[in-house]
């Protein structure tokens, strides 16, 4: 792990880190949402 030597530096470092986070949150909530909706479609007479 790198030395931050100023907190403009050690702020950079974790804003792209959460930015990283947030990225692999959201793939990770599209691809559940996917797998919950994406069935097969009805076919008529499925009431």
């Amino acid at each position: 792990m790198d030395v931050f030597y100023t907190l403009h530096d050690f702020m950079v470092a974790t804003k792209a880190s959460i930015y990283a986070l947030m990225a692999l949150i959201l793939a990770g909530v599209g691809g559940f949402w996917f797998f919950l909706t994406g069935r097969d479609p009805r076919e008529e007479g499925d009431d």
